[in-house]
């Protein structure tokens, strides 16, 4: 057996030996009444977890009508197995990360004690009166496990087609562990430092899009330009953009209204503000590429509204309809412009995740510190605005420089980089022997 098979072997058995310690362990979420469970917030986070975890599938989508047809299933998978290894992942340790007991001092909490939910121990049908106090814990932690599935999955833009498959399974794990869980128990654990300092991240502008934004910058830079860059390539599929776009408007529903963790006005606001940010980004990014002398593109209308999604996410239940559409209008104009100015550079970022989703959620950032309701800038409160400017600066060094690390240790264990002939053959054939729109024969299949 050769060192690769081996390997692969051994991982496997990781996973028998992961399932038989679950057996052991206590069992899951009891049935016991709760006198402190609220059934209609039971039902509402119910369901917005399952929308959350479309994004997923429209993220993959999303991206895999933009890249080169060799390399679309490909492309989609990385967005599909993210679903399975942070799912895993979240059970064993991630959650403990995240939402354990704080490791640091009061009120400054940096990490989770990874032994506090180990195995889901303790995650059951009771609620958290600090984490979920009228949802089972259970719920909670199942909600946010869909937050941390899609965001290593929204790197993958940056490095479409040049990523070794093998080697983003590994990173994904390296990140949701040590980039990931670390900024989740900040900004939103009761101990967290950033929360505590008040900075506003209603479902994620900070957590989920800042951090992925930033990842993917480093990862474009670390994993250098495509063997084509500069020529210009047709996407596989603008109908699966469009699907992908109304998967991702639809969850994104649940990823922002479920956030109020309750079924209340905070998630009625949230709801409209998501939907109005979005629609407002959409008609700015289109009328702004139409004033430049370009035709109206289903890519710019789905980019826009994406990118409008992301802008409201940290904003959401914190700010009024009035400044939602003002949010959508303006991270649609510098989305728009960062990716202009990104194609006029050496940068392969190929989805251009860093202008859409990091610059977005900066966007969403700063304006949540502007509009938000009784403590935003515009009422005359300048706390909340500069622990929201002394966190970006603190989340953007943290994330560039904690993903590019991880991109360094990847590469140590696992090649990143797919060989040139690799990318050549395009990473469905290479990667996956798999074929969406070429036929090939199995002796010519690549093994980079």
């Amino acid at each position: 057996m050769n060192n690769g098979k081996l390997r692969w072997f051994l991982i496997l058995f990781l996973l028998i030996a992961i399932s038989i310690v679950g057996v052991l362990m206590p069992e899951g979420p009891g049935t016991a009444s709760d006198p402190a469970i609220n059934p209609g917030d039971v039902a509402w986070l119910l369901t917005a977890t399952a929308m959350v975890l479309l994004m997923t599938p429209g993220l993959a989508f999303f991206y895999g009508g933009m890249v080169h047809p060799k390399n679309i299933i490909s492309t989609i998978l990385q967005s599909f197995i993210a679903m399975g290894i942070i799912s895993v992942l979240w059970v064993v340790v991630g959650f403990s990360l995240a939402f354990g007991d704080s490791l640091g001092p009061d009120k400054f909490g940096l990490i989770g004690n990874p032994l506090t939910f180990f195995m889901f121990r303790g995650v059951d049908g009771a609620t958290d009166p600090a984490l979920s106090p009228t949802i089972p814990l259970a719920l909670f932690a199942m909600f946010q496990l869909k937050f941390a599935i899609i965001t290593p999955a929204l790197i993958t833009g940056s490095f479409a087609g040049r990523v070794r498959f093998r080697a983003y399974m590994l990173f994904m794990i390296l990140f949701s562990l040590f980039i990931y869980a670390p900024l989740c128990h900040w900004t939103w654990h009761p101990n967290g430092f950033l929360r505590n300092w008040g900075v506003l991240d209603f479902a994620g502008g900070t957590v989920v899009h800042m951090s992925a934004g930033f990842a993917a910058l480093a990862g474009a830079i670390f994993l250098g330009k495509r063997e084509d860059f500069g020529k210009e390539i047709k996407p596989a599929n603008i109908p699966y953009v469009l699907l992908g776009a109304s998967m991702l408007w639809f969850g994104w529903f649940g990823f922002n209204a479920g956030s109020a963790l309750a079924a209340n006005s905070t998630a009625a606001l949230a709801l409209m503000n998501t939907n109005t940010a979005s629609a407002a980004a959409m008609l700015a990014y289109l009328f702004y590429d139409m004033a430049k002398g370009k035709k109206p593109s289903a890519m710019g209308a789905a980019i826009g509204l994406v990118v409008g999604l992301v802008a409201i996410t940290p904003a959401a239940g914190f700010v009024s309809i009035g400044a939602s559409i003002f949010i959508g209008v303006a991270a649609a104009l510098v989305s728009n412009y960062a990716i202009a100015l990104r194609s006029r550079t050496k940068l392969d970022d190929t989805l251009d995740v860093f202008p859409a989703h990091g610059m977005g959620g900066i966007v969403g950032m700063i304006l949540t510190a502007v509009f938000a309701q009784n403590v935003g800038l515009i009422h005359g409160e300048t706390r909340t605005f500069f622990y929201h400017m002394l966190a970006l600066v603190i989340v953007g060094l943290f994330t560039f420089g904690g993903s590019m690390l991880m991109y360094k240790v990847t590469d140590m264990i696992v090649r990143l980089r797919i060989s040139p002939e690799g990318e050549k053959k395009g990473l469905d054939i290479s990667q996956h022997q798999e074929s969406y729109d070429f036929e090939y024969k199995s002796e010519e299949v690549l093994t980079s």
